[in-house]
């Protein structure tokens, strides 16, 4: 299933469940529960259909045997789960109507809970008998809904609707739902920037889980780094509100992760002992919290080892022992850096003003700074999360770092527009930004592959596109049967046939630089990881077998350096022959278009001249939609060497380097200089980029616009005439 058809099939799922939920009378925080269970009932049994002849053959081989097994054993081995009969997706959805659903769905998560522990008291049971309510036929209805999900579909799979399910909730909730939902492709550049390997993962606002759900996902993503290395978490959340810690034991179970939810206000307890404890800390708290107990608080050394948020003023003498911090948000910081072993890495989403905020604040940054711990800043482009307009800022802490030097990352101008209020990162905006932090880590070989990816991602997508082209063509000489239209469609074929000296060049490319990159590059990273034995280490000590770490710095040897600057330059060679038939195919493209507006210009005229109506003929609009796909899917297929086209320029060498307006890596006197702000923004400058158009082709869109507009305005007296003539038609009779 590809990502469109998973963005329709999300989509279609929403509408038909949320269109329920309006004919009744249930909020979207009482309807949420009941629909994320189904959903984790539909994953759990397509998650046994796909064990379940290998377990139907293991027990019947055991039977009778000194090594017999009860059938629930058996599947809880192989799956996860055990399924009776009564608690099947099919048996359920095909029960007759006059069957009391609700209650049959009770029994079937009783039944979950009981062969799966860790869920006991946490799926839905009461709660689809109030989906009853107004309408009983609710819970049937909405098992048939999420029959839809495909039978083959993977855990993964389940796990992105899951969590589209928890965006919709949370944006119909509004501000309260925000509070268990952090945008996925901002968790995922998160994690691709800590890169937990292995080791325990502490969430101390963890909602309904899904920063573990994506460190889960990239240790899978990357597992062929770690050569067979114990490479799993152990996760670690806690959570205030006991509907959501429910979500996220839900959230943790269908994505088959290891750990433990407990309910629990992070800023009054401390149920995992979370000081030193951990190897890598995700979170998105709460911003700007002003109700905290300030004797509650000072003397946790979880948040007074770097200094306590305090009023600037004195507390008068009758508020004492009832004064409040005035903000949370250095409580957070705080946290994070306390709970790391001395290896470990965090990463948070925090208001962008913390990181200028002024008075007992700017102190504890300030040391933070001085001991070193922060190891870079990103802010965020506004409007990436559904319920909080407050504009963010990555905080990334490594207690492991020994270069002294803060990494600066302004984003704000990178990112995908979903909606007219929202935005959010692409895949491979994840993967672009991510690298930076790569290249700061002397991982150059990341960059080649990454690009690598890339030209064969764009080729893919062009081959997919030179098949298309033919029948295209042909729609088009069959509207466009005059010289000037035979000329524009024959120049279209020409660019493209340009393509396969392209694929020859790829060819080329692909067999001269098969293994210049040595394997070992990526391998050397892998081993230079912390292994999982240190990272379990309660103590939080080093690893004795590798000394200490320089944040996952990787120093290639001369040989592997030189073999990185040959690709290298290859790359830019091979991006560089890209480049022409692109300008052709836009210019072609441009023609093409020039030509059919042209026709129906001349169109519209003759209808004028034979007083017609003026319309576009049915030829002409299935034209009109075939171009503007094929424009499409030359634009899909750009895009990747657009995104090559942006880190070669950027990053030239393979290397890391300062970008104005994009990243810096600051010194302690930068940081000094400016007052210690961590705000990226001072650091990295601003750059004001220009469009890229000649003045030649800025004048010929300008005068294609003006034709399009001529063309619109000669419709509209058209039309305007005839208006004119019915009105009068109709007084005179």
């Amino acid at each position: 299933m590809n990502k469109d058809q998973l963005k329709k099939l999300e989509a279609d799922l929403w509408s038909a469940a949320d269109k329920l939920r309006a004919n009744s009378d249930l909020k979207s925080s009482e309807y949420a529960t009941p629909v994320l269970g189904l959903i984790f009932l539909k994953f759990a049994d397509n998650n046994y259909r796909r064990h379940e002849k290998a377990i139907l053959a293991e027990y019947q081989q055991l039977q009778g045997t000194w090594r017999e097994k009860p059938v629930s054993e058996i599947a809880i081995e192989q799956c996860g789960f055990y399924l009776p009969d009564h608690t099947r997706y099919d048996y359920l959805l095909n029960l007759p109507e006059e069957k009391d659903i609700a209650k049959a769905l009770k029994e079937a998560m009783k039944a979950i809970e009981e062969y799966k522990p860790e869920l006991e008291g946490v799926l839905p049971k009461d709660e689809y008998a109030a989906l009853t309510r107004t309408d009983k036929t609710i819970p049937q209805q909405l098992l048939r809904t999420f029959a839809d999900i495909p039978a083959n579909a993977t855990g993964d799979l389940f796990g992105q609707i899951y969590e589209y399910f928890l965006s919709e909730f949370a944006r119909s909730e509004g501000q309260k739902g925000g509070e268990f939902f952090t945008p996925r492709s901002v968790v995922r550049l998160m994690v691709e920037i800590i890169e937990p390997h292995g080791g325990k993962v502490f969430d101390p606002a963890c909602g309904s889980g899904g920063m573990f759900v994506q460190s889960a996902q990239f240790i899978a993503a990357h597992r062929n780094e770690l050569k067979g290395a114990d490479s799993g978490v152990y996760v670690c959340g806690q959570e205030k509100t006991q509907d959501t810690v429910k979500l996220a034991k839900m959230n943790l179970a269908v994505n088959g992760l290891r750990g433990e939810i407990k309910q629990a206000n992070t800023y009054y307890e401390d149920p995992y002992d979370s000081f030193g404890a951990f190897d890598y800390v995700l979170a998105n708290p709460p911003f700007n919290v002003d109700d905290v107990s300030l004797s509650s608080v000072e003397k946790d050394r979880r948040f007074n080892t770097y200094g306590i948020p305090r009023n600037k003023s004195k507390v008068k003498k009758a508020d004492e022992g009832k004064e409040t911090v005035p903000n949370g948000n250095y409580l957070w910081i705080s946290l994070f850096a306390t709970s790391l072993k001395p290896q470990g890495r965090a990463a948070l989403v925090m208001a962008n003003s913390a990181s200028d905020a002024r008075h007992s604040e700017a102190d504890i940054r300030k040391t933070l700074i001085e001991h070193n711990l922060i190891y870079a800043m990103l802010t965020l482009p506004s409007n990436m999360f559904y319920t909080v307009t407050l504009p963010a800022t990555l905080w990334f802490f490594d207690k492991a770092k020994s270069d002294d030097r803060i990494l600066f990352i302004d984003a704000r101008n990178i990112f995908t527009q979903i909606d007219r209020a929202h935005r959010e990162f692409s895949e491979e905006h994840i993967q672009n930004i991510a690298l930076i932090s790569h290249l700061h880590k002397g991982r150059r070989e990341k960059f080649i592959r990454l690009i690598d990816h890339y030209f064969a991602a764009g080729m893919e997508r062009l081959v997919d596109n030179n098949e298309k082209i033919e029948p295209v063509c042909a729609q088009l000489l069959d509207v466009l049967d005059d010289a000037d239209g035979k000329q524009a469609v024959s120049e279209l074929l020409q660019h493209w046939k340009e393509l396969d000296k392209l694929q020859n060049r790829y060819q080329q490319y692909l067999q001269q630089n098969q293994g210049v990159i040595p394997s070992d590059c990526e391998e050397s990273y892998a081993r230079g990881k912390i292994s999982p034995s240190s990272r379990n280490d309660n103590r939080g000590g080093r690893n004795d077998s590798r000394g200490d770490r320089d944040n996952d710095t990787v120093i290639p040897n001369a040989s592997e350096e030189s073999s990185i600057n040959t690709k290298n330059q290859a790359q830019h060679q091979l991006r560089n022959a890209f480049d022409p038939f692109f300008a052709a195919l836009h210019d072609g493209l441009k023609h093409l278009d020039k030509v059919v507006r042209q026709h129906e210009k001349q169109q519209a005229i003759q209808a004028q001249a034979d007083g017609k109506r003026v319309t576009t003929d049915r030829k002409t609009n299935a034209l009109k939609g075939a171009l503007k796909e094929l424009h499409k899917e030359v634009k899909s297929a750009e895009i990747f060497y657009q995104h090559i086209h942006w880190l070669q320029v950027r990053f030239p060498q393979a290397a890391y380097e300062d970008v104005t307006g994009l990243c810096k890596l600051a010194s302690p006197a930068d940081v000094q200089e400016q007052d210690y702000s961590l705000n990226a923004g001072r650091y990295v400058g601003v750059v004001i980029e220009e469009d890229g158009k000649s003045e030649e082709e800025f004048i010929q869109d300008m005068l294609d616009q003006y034709e399009s507009l001529e063309q619109l305005n000669s419709q509209a007296n058209l039309l305007e005439i005839v208006i004119q003539k019915n009105i009068k038609a109709l007084t005179e009779n």
